[in-house]
């Protein structure tokens, strides 16, 4: 599965993936050779910690690498009155008479709880490219769908206020 990232995701996954390999990794293999230095490795908790640090860091290099391997870089150019990447979006769902408020951003800074939902889950794949007035349905799985009407369309800047997911 292809993830959509932006130009800008790509940018700060490439940073941090070069401070975990350049910065993190070389503290962490010396961690683990100054504590293995310390003795009895079955009672030393240092050593098992230095591991557990390492191991935990090269999981997270994995992650990253994976990603820029698997995404394809999405546009942000939609205009101003089109739901797209980083705009906010007030929509209103009648089947609940519930009005809420989500901002659409890439896939790596997806946080639900915070109102920000990915371009890929079925609510932004819905919300992406319409415009205020429009009506649009959500197609949670095959026996279920809910209409939504999109009552605003507002730019945000969400990649200055979300960070890239931990995984």
């Amino acid at each position: 599965m292809k993830h959509k990232l932006t130009q800008q995701d790509i940018k700060e996954i490439q940073e941090e993936l070069d401070y975990r390999k350049l910065v993190v990794r070389p503290q962490a293999l010396e961690e683990v050779k100054e504590t293995r230095a310390h003795g009895d490795l079955s009672e030393n908790f240092e050593y098992h910690e230095a591991k557990k640090v390492k191991n935990r860091n090269d999981g997270r290099i994995r992650y990253l690498e994976r990603m820029l391997k698997t995404s394809e870089i999405m546009e942000e150019d939609t205009s101003d009155d089109r739901a797209g990447v980083n705009k906010t979006i007030t929509i209103y769902i009648p089947e609940d008479d519930v009005e809420e408020v989500y901002t659409l951003v890439s896939t790596m800074r997806e946080d639900p709880m915070k109102g920000l939902i990915s371009v890929e889950s079925p609510m932004g794949k819905a919300l992406l490219g319409k415009r205020a007035g429009d009506t649009s349905t959500v197609h949670v799985n095959k026996d279920y769908s809910y209409a939504v009407e999109i009552r605003k369309v507002e730019i945000t800047d969400a990649a200055e206020n979300s960070r890239i997911r931990k995984y």
